[in-house]
């Protein structure tokens, strides 16, 4: 048995967002030796929604301050997110959360509508 609980429901299906327009699979390429490092760049429909993206998530820390560290950016329409950790697991579970929180963000923008200017 997996460390899962189950709910007794079926996952969700994950579909692109109007604001969040393309779903990518991950994999993490482990170095033999030596820091690993992850890159992702999101593309969002405008630079206003990548912005309120950023202001959502670069807030939130990496709970462990040893061994992890994040860097949030935007530049135009995208966001850029940086990881660097000193062990594949530590940047698997951060990338796993952060992506979680994204989730969320797209998924609330998604209810609420587009930003206020």
């Amino acid at each position: 048995m997996s460390g899962r609980r189950s709910t007794g429901q079926a996952p969700l299906p994950r579909r692109p967002s109007a604001w969040f327009p393309v779903t990518w699979p991950l994999a993490v390429r482990e170095p033999p030796e030596g820091p690993r490092s992850w890159t992702s760049v999101i593309p969002f429909t405008s630079s206003s929604l990548a912005q309120v993206v950023l202001g959502s998530l670069a807030p939130d820390p990496e709970p462990r301050k040893e061994g992890i560290s994040k860097e949030l950016d935007v530049t135009e329409d995208i966001l850029h997110v940086r990881w660097r950790a000193d062990e594949a697991r530590i940047l698997r579970v951060s990338i796993s959360s952060f992506l979680e929180h994204l989730s969320l963000v797209v998924e609330t923008m998604d209810l609420f509508g587009p930003p206020v200017a």
